[in-house]
């Protein structure tokens, strides 16, 4: 509208342009153009089912409107078909994620921290992070920090009392949380995740413990939900 309002846009111009925002229909995918202006962010693309050539066609579009996007759960293979149409496009291998940012240069929200009970954990938390940076926060990562040895995590006190919100990664019996929600005055985001094996039963078992915590302000999401759990904590830190 200011584009309009200055000459610089005319109106029939514009008026394309408002047609595609409620959302563009490819066939395969309606694209949600309009996320970032009620949300906040763009939409997010779920790489797992997709083919390459559905991810780079919607990679496509959304760079047409967005500075910022992510496809999680998304194979390397699909990083060069998707660079052919946006080249600035960039894979990060532990989250498994394609990501832009055309604003890495803005500045960033200090206040996130995001940590994990194990190395196994690194895709679902590397997930989280990248979710959380890419919503423009700064985050701490401490890793391997599980309760078999306690001392890793107490080790890390000094900068968990720095965070604004924690995002808690861990897999097994998922103690993780509850530990550090009784050290800390912030918000503690847990996510169970399915590495661990027999009664973990593929990540259950720590959701269901997480559940139970008798520590108060934890928050729990979904099995293996880094992105769910990178979101909501960016929500909370730039509140």
């Amino acid at each position: 509208m200011q584009r309009v309002k200055s000459g610089e846009l005319a109106i029939e111009e514009a008026l394309a342009q408002l047609r595609l925002l409620p959302y563009q229909d490819l066939g395969f995918a309606k694209i949600d153009h309009h996320r970032a202006l009620r949300r906040g962010f763009p939409e997010v693309v779920l790489g797992h089912g997709k083919t390459a050539a559905q991810i780079a066609a919607i990679v496509e579009q959304l760079a047409t409107h967005a500075d910022k996007i992510l496809v999680t759960r998304v194979d390397p293979e699909c990083l060069a078909l998707v660079r052919e149409r946006v080249p600035e496009a960039s894979y990060q291998p532990i989250a498994r994620a394609i990501s832009v940012d055309r604003a890495k240069d803005a500045p960033r929200h200090p206040g996130v921290m995001v940590i994990s009970g194990g190395t196994a954990d690194l895709p679902v938390a590397e997930e989280a992070a990248i979710t959380a940076e890419l919503m423009g926060n700064e985050v701490d990562r401490a890793y391997d920090v599980g309760i078999s040895g306690v001392h890793r995590l107490l080790d890390q006190l000094p900068r968990l009392r720095q965070a604004k919100v924690v995002v808690a990664v861990a897999g097994m019996e998922g103690a993780l949380p509850s530990i550090v929600s009784g050290l800390i005055a912030v918000p503690v985001i847990a996510v169970p995740t399915s590495t661990g094996y027999g009664a973990s039963f593929s990540g259950l078992a720590p959701l269901l413990a997480m559940l139970n915590t008798c520590s108060p302000g934890v928050a729990v999401v979904n099995i293996d939900n880094g992105f769910g759990a990178g979101y909501i904590a960016a929500l909370i830190n730039q509140g």
